[in-house]
């Protein structure tokens, strides 16, 4: 059983504002090379305490709201206890509370399992750390 479990580390760069970054297809290109057509569960992980992974809709607006409600819900304001970095970092350390570092999604035939319109994203709100790494694990 010594492919049961793959992983790999996708890095990227988010750029110096807020994104919904859709990283399905890197799922999809994963997937392609280890599963080979077997069912399981990818795990997707953002090990940063700033950033989040987030299922949604993309290229409607819906990713843009994403980012519009969670400046509502968490301003980049002074309100924040965790000061360092730009006004408002402090938001950013509370953001994987609200949208989970992690998601685990169904693989059925080596393929991802998703909605019609649904993509895996990476949302960041951080702008001070533009180069994020996701960790894609397959377990058959």
């Amino acid at each position: 059983m010594p492919d049961t479990f793959r992983t790999r580390v996708l890095d990227l760069s988010t750029g110096s504002g807020e994104s919904v970054t859709d990283i399905t297809d890197a799922c999809a290109s994963f997937l392609n090379d280890v599963a080979a057509g077997r069912d399981g569960l990818l795990n997707v992980f953002v090990p940063h305490a700033t950033a989040g992974v987030a299922v949604i809709e993309t290229g409607s607006g819906s990713d843009d709201d994403l980012l519009a409600i969670l400046h509502q819900l968490l301003p980049a304001d002074e309100r924040w206890q965790h000061r360092h970095g730009s006004p408002g970092h402090g938001r950013d350390h509370v953001l994987p509370a609200i949208v989970a570092p992690h998601a685990t999604l169904p693989v059925l035939a080596g393929h991802l399992e998703l909605g019609t319109w649904q993509s895996v994203c990476l949302v960041d709100t951080n702008k001070d750390n533009p180069r994020r790494q996701v960790r894609l694990s397959f377990l058959a």
